[in-house]
Formats: structure tokens, sequence, C-alpha cells
């Protein structure tokens, strides 16, 4: 963290420093990034995880500890971005997944564990009536997009400004070049008038509106329950298909993110923790809607991919959900998130810093603005010069973050996994009253 004493003549100067500790404190991941990006592009084969000047290399995990190349320990705040709820070396997942693997994999046909874990999910979540897996949150919510539009006869889905929902599905403020070209109607998160009103427009073409209860990269903004309520009823009046994207949100209780807000949803679609820690997606609702996946039916959709049932995603996903995410311990690490948010906002009030904590559970993000944030709008300003500064004040937290021994998202964001524990929230909050104590009054001079 910055010393106290050292005088801050400006943001730029503040993160030219930070910068260059951090880069004397980690030639080993410095030299990685050299050596990496000679065979990928940036030494990135996914873009979230690159931050400037480059970003930590990892060399192994456990419990809720990273150590890095140079040998530094961190306690884990990102948490592999909701994938990580388990931590990094869990005894019940990784004694599932090395007995699978001894087992034999790749074995070309069903398994002992994947109706296990149907079942398991089946059970946790009751607006999944039947459940078919695949690879990644982003498969998920491509076939539960392509089911809604083969159930309904229609073209059009609508999305929300700033949601993400894969890697083909970003819909931020300068959007994504490798989305899937359909007939995307996007509305605003959180206004549920304007929204009441796109529906009415384009109601008769929407095959499925696809929103997550809590919209998570775009900085962890929960939805409004009338917003929700109103999506529910224009979609039942309407013959649209509701999909709830839980990627991220159902772990935030027993239920799911759909049991807390009280909406139930006709498909539903899922992926990161739910793999044990491996590459894990599913998509599900719905009977008179999944079934026709079906394959003894004369109409049936087909549905492929090779690793959808893979032994060891299967494996560890049981375990994790019958063993180790019981529903005792969802209650448990939400409610130490709830408890965490508030303290951060304790901390930003008493320090007067324009800092705002948005959250539900487990799952919260930072953002350095002085109003409120309830929109993507209210996080996310339209001026460039704003978003910019918003931008670099967070650079420079991250680094003094990382120079404190903990590690999150450079955007802000928060993950809990289930090692966390109140000493590891206290240290989180030394951190960040220490971090404005002195970088306070450049903070405000950024923000305004």
């Amino acid at each position: 963290m910055a010393d106290g004493s050292r005088p801050n003549a400006d943001l730029d100067a503040a993160i030219a420093e930070a910068e260059a500790r951090y880069g004397a404190a980690n030639p080993q991941s410095k030299a990685r990034a050299q050596v990496a990006s000679q065979v990928m592009p940036g030494g990135n084969t996914r873009t979230v995880l690159h931050y400037t000047p480059f970003p930590l290399a990892w060399s192994g995990g456990k419990g809720n500890r990273l150590t890095d190349l140079d040998g530094h320990e961190y306690l884990d705040f990102l948490g592999e971005y909701t994938a990580g709820l388990y931590g990094h070396s869990d005894p019940v997942i990784q004694g599932a997944i090395s007995k699978a693997l001894s087992d034999g994999i790749v074995l070309g046909g069903p398994n002992r564990y994947e109706a296990q874990l149907a079942e398991a999910i089946c059970k946790r979540i009751p607006s999944i009536e039947l459940v078919r897996f695949c690879n990644s949150g982003t498969e998920a919510n491509l076939f539960a997009i392509q089911t809604a539009r083969i159930m309904t006869g229609r073209d059009k889905i609508m999305v929300f400004e700033f949601a993400y929902h894969g890697g083909v599905f970003y819909f931020g403020s300068h959007g994504n070049p490798l989305n899937l070209p359909l007939n995307w109607v996007k509305s605003r998160y959180n206004e549920t008038e304007y929204t009441r009103g796109l529906i009415a427009e384009h109601g008769a073409d929407l095959a499925a509106v696809l929103v997550e209860p809590m919209q998570g990269s775009a900085g962890c903004l929960p939805a409004d329950p009338a917003f929700l309520e109103m999506l529910r009823e224009e979609c039942s009046r309407r013959g649209i298909v509701l999909i709830f994207d839980e990627v991220m949100t159902s772990r935030l209780a027993p239920g799911g993110c759909q049991a807390l807000v009280g909406i139930k949803p006709d498909m539903t679609t899922l992926g990161k923790y739910l793999g044990g820690g491996l590459s894990f997606g599913a998509f599900g609702g719905r009977r008179d809607l999944m079934e026709r996946f079906d394959p003894y039916r004369s109409d049936s959709i087909g549905h492929a991919g090779t690793f959808n049932n893979n032994v060891c995603s299967m494996a560890g996903g049981v375990a994790g959900l019958t063993q180790v995410f019981t529903a005792d311990e969802a209650v448990r690490l939400n409610a130490l998130g709830d408890e965490m948010r508030g303290r951060l906002q304790k901390v930003a009030r008493r320090h007067e810093a324009p800092l705002q904590i948005t959250g539900v559970g487990s799952l919260m993000n930072l953002h350095f603005v002085r109003g409120p944030v309830r929109t993507p709008a209210d996080a996310h300003p339209s001026d460039p010069a704003t978003e910019n500064r918003m931008g670099e004040v967070l650079k420079l937290f991250h680094l003094d973050m990382i120079a404190a021994g903990i590690y999150l998202a450079r955007r802000g964001f928060v993950a809990l996994s289930l090692p966390m524990r109140e000493p590891d929230v206290a240290r989180f909050e030394a951190a960040l009253d220490e971090f404005l104590a002195t970088r306070g009054a450049l903070v405000k001079d950024a923000v305004g």
C-alpha cells in the first residue's frame, strides 16, 4: 500500500508510482507476459484477465489464497469471477474429481454422475423441471435463446444495455464485434416503464426476454422487484419466454437469485461454480419447453457437445452441490457478503469518499461515484472524460490493493468464496480504509 507520508501530486503521478512499484515487485509475472506475447496476442487468451502494466500470473492456490510466480500470497477476493465459489482446494471436490479421473475419462457415453447432478439442480431450483448440460454459460444462453425461438416461432430477443451473457453476448457501452448477429431488442435495465413500452412495441415478434436478476458485469446491480414483476407479467401475457441468466447469481441463495426475488422464469441458464471449478454450463426450465430435446421424440431438437457430460465436471458438480455448497452454507456465505458490503460503505462514509458498494450477498462491486447506483447509467457515465477518470481511480485502487496482498478485479468486482471468514473481511476493510486515508484527496478530485 502507498506510504501515507508520500505526497500524491496528482492522480497520474500516483498511478505512475504504483505501476513502478508493481513492476519492480513482480518480475516473474512480467517475464511470463513478455514470453506469452510471442505466441498469444498480448499474451492473453481471456480478455477480462488482462490489466496494465501486465497481469499477475499464478503458480497455485489453496483455500482462498493465491500465490503468484514471484512467491507473493494474496487473499483471493475475485473468486474467478464467481466460478471459484469453492476456493482452490476443497478436499471433497478434489476427491470426487480424482476418483473420476482414476476411473477413466472421455468414456463416450452416459456416466454415473450426470443424472445425479441434474437431480440436485432441479431440487435446488424448482423452476427447472428438466435440464441439459453444456460447457459454459455462453453456450447455456445460446441454447436457451435458440430454444425460445424454436418453441415460439418468433425471432427477436430482448436484452439489456451493459448486460453480459457470454463471450458472444456482450452489450456494454462499446459493444462487441464478436456478438452473434441475432435480432436484438435492447432495453434499459431497471427502467420499468421504458421496457414495458418496448415489449408492447415488439411483443408479437419477441421470442424471449433474457435478463440477469442482478446484472453482474455491469457492476452488481440488483433488479428492482417491480422491474422483474413487470417482465414476468408481460411475458406471460404475450407468450414470451422469460429467461433468467443465473450463471453468476444462482449462488446468492439456496434456490438461486430467483428464490430471493420471488419470480419464476420459464427458463434458467447456469454455469460458473456448478462444475466444481471445472468448465460447465446448463440450461433448463419448464417441461413443455425442455422435453423437445428428448431424443425419443420424432420432432426432437438435436443438441450436441462432446464434453457436455464430461466425468470430471459432473463428478465435481455433484460433490459440490450436494456435500459442500449446502443450503446452510449458501445462507452463511451470502450473509457474510451482506455484512461486508455494509462495513465497506461505512468506511466510505467515514472518509466522505465518493464510493458506492452495490450487490447482493456474496457478490459486490465498488463504484467510485457520488450518487446512488441503481442503473447501468449510474455506474457507467456517458461522458468519456468522466468514464476515463473513474477508470483511472479504479486502476490506482486495484494496484494499491494488490500491494496490500488483496486480489480483486480491476473494475472493482468482488466475489466471496466458501473459505472466507470474518477476519478476511476485516483485512479487506482495513485495506480500503488505508487506501481512502492515503489517496482520498485524489479520489475526490478525480470524481468531483
